[in-house]
């Protein structure tokens, strides 16, 4: 409460990282983060993983990469949910990987995935810049472990109906 309170990573230009099994409650954690500090007069944006994935590629194509990692560079927080959902192709951890280098000690991002950092290279394929990635995420971040958390969703969402 006192990070979520006192804003310290925002002017500290710390990152929040989430990890947890699905449904444990990292998405509504990183958003009432983002919406307190955007209720602070920051400038803020949320983005599933795989829309700025395929953001950053379609940029690629149209030779817009620059103006789309500026766009994501303007905001004073980022939001960047359900990281390790989807497997991407280099070129994109290569941009993903430029804009949180550019992000680093800069401006502060909060990250949810429900996979532990040494899962991080069965989706981002390059076990070179995941190291490098998560290098630069955590060396200046708060890190949430939510291992131990159950589902916050009822039985019946997790679970399949029994026959009658």
């Amino acid at each position: 409460m006192a990070l979520y309170d006192s804003l310290s990573y925002m002017h500290q230009h710390q990152n929040v990282i989430w990890l947890g099994i699905s449904g444990c409650g990292k998405t509504g954690l990183a958003t009432a983060f983002l919406i307190h500090a955007i209720d602070q007069g920051y400038r803020g944006r949320y983005v599933l993983f795989a829309d700025l994935i395929n953001e950053l590629y379609a940029a690629v194509a149209d030779h817009s990469e620059n103006k789309v990692l500026k766009k994501y560079l303007a905001f004073d927080t980022l939001l960047i949910d359900e990281l390790g959902y989807v497997e991407v192709e280099p070129v994109q951890v290569g941009l993903f990987f430029t804009l949180m280098h550019e992000r680093h000690k800069k401006k502060p991002t909060l990250i949810t995935s429900n996979l532990g950092f040494a899962e991080w290279g069965s989706f981002l394929k390059n076990d070179h810049l995941t190291n490098a990635l998560i290098d630069r995420l955590t060396e200046n971040s708060h890190v949430i472990n939510m291992k131990g958390c159950k589902s916050l969703r009822s039985p019946l969402e997790t679970e399949p109906c029994a026959e009658p």
